[in-house]
């Protein structure tokens, strides 16, 4: 065990300056799996730092006004937004967690260290454990124009709309019919915008069918089979040409279709953010189940670096739900591993693990178990497990 956590504490005063932090666990990114990875270990016993690079906690949180589904656990029938509160008032009243926002993650160094750039100055942290949980960024389409002013992704528009309070434009077409891009043309209806159309490549739609009825009850048309060819203006866009797809992705002539909009919404997927965790030297894998290219780790959310962990997006493209539980579970796991275990240790991680597994169940799951299976595979093939 180490020191008790009033001995690690940061002087306000002393951030002025370059600092330095012994502590056990730092958690980097304070979205859903970082919130629930902060609490996590602090639970188990463990002092906690939470470092989040913007000036609030929540990550994509804070721009979800839909209901999760799940169970009580996950906060089944709470909406982003109030899911985001409830953890980020548990995490500012735990006195084993010390919050930094505004605290950017610049890398990490020999010997267990990495630095942070908080206020202007630079603080070295040295712990024992690190959990990164620094999320993931969206996957653009490449066609003509695509860097035309009023091409957005699907998270860029929910932050103007629902963060901002900005309409993005008039009339928006979404190419995209998972989850995200369902949700998103919902909230942009009720922000008074237009959606033309949601166009999916694939033959059938990924979203919940729950999502999807109510744009269409709407009158928002969903084309499956169906991309963006072009997007089209001088300063900024005009319009899109869309064309239907073969079995094979390739594009049928004679099937372009065009529209006049003045926002193109791409929610065409996500790709883990593993910068820190290449800089670390973690093995990674290409998995595109998983979003891309992911952390190789064993079944406790170890990297190949001993000592450091993920959880959420960063180690595999999942729902908000999904990602609250694996951060549960590296937090206990990283507040184990420092020798934080009581009798009833194991019943709880059983529990927790339980949970994370009835929420990859059924059809909609079939994609990240097989994904997982891979990444496991090709970890235990690099000797990670």
């Amino acid at each position: 065990m180490s020191r008790e956590f009033s001995d690690l504490e940061i002087n306000p005063n002393e951030l002025l300056v370059s600092s330095y932090v012994q502590g056990e666990v730092v958690v980097i990114g304070g979205g859903p799996a970082g919130l629930s990875a902060a609490l996590s270990a602090a639970r188990e016993g463990a002092n906690v730092y939470l470092l989040e690079r913007d000036d609030f906690l929540g990550g994509q949180l804070v721009k979800q006004t839909h209901m999760f589904f799940g169970s009580e656990k996950q906060y089944a029938s709470e909406r982003g937004v109030d899911i985001k509160e409830i953890l980020e008032k548990k995490v500012r009243e735990h006195d084993r967690i010390k919050v930094l926002t505004g605290a950017a993650v610049l890398g990490y160094y020999e010997n267990n260290t990495l630095l942070a750039e908080h206020q202007d100055k630079v603080i070295k942290f040295k712990p024992q454990r690190v959990i990164v949980a620094t999320g993931a960024m969206e996957k653009v389409l490449n066609i003509p124009n695509w860097d035309l002013p009023g091409v957005y992704g699907a998270g860029a528009v929910q932050t103007l709309m629902n963060v901002d309070g900005i309409k993005p434009g008039n009339k928006v077409a979404m190419v995209g019919a998972g989850n995200i891009g369902v949700i998103v043309s919902y909230q942009l209806l009720q922000a008074g915008v237009e959606v033309v159309a949601i166009l999916e490549g694939a033959k059938e739609i990924g979203a919940y069918l729950v999502h999807a009825s109510k744009v269409r009850r709407l009158g928002v048309p969903i084309y499956t089979s169906t991309t963006v060819k072009e997007a089209h203006g001088k300063e900024c866009l005009e319009g899109i040409t869309t064309v239907e797809l073969d079995e094979n992705w390739n594009q049928l002539e004679g099937t372009e279709k065009d529209y006049h909009v003045d926002v193109l919404c791409l929610s065409v997927g996500l790709s883990p953010l593993t910068e820190f965790l290449n800089q670390a030297g973690c093995a990674m894998e290409y998995v595109p189940e998983l979003g891309g290219f992911t952390p190789a780790r064993n079944d406790r959310f170890e990297t190949s670096v001993p000592g450091i962990y993920v959880a959420g997006d960063v180690s595999g493209i999942e729902e908000a739900c999904s990602a609250m539980m694996e951060g549960e579970l590296t937090g206990m796991y990283a507040a184990q591993s420092l020798g934080y275990e009581d009798e009833n240790f194991w019943k709880r991680a059983n529990d927790a693990r339980a949970e994370l597994t009835a929420l990859r169940k059924g059809p909609v799951g079939k994609v990240i178990r097989e994904g997982q299976q891979k990444l496991f595979q090709k970890a235990k093939c690099k000797g990670v497990v």
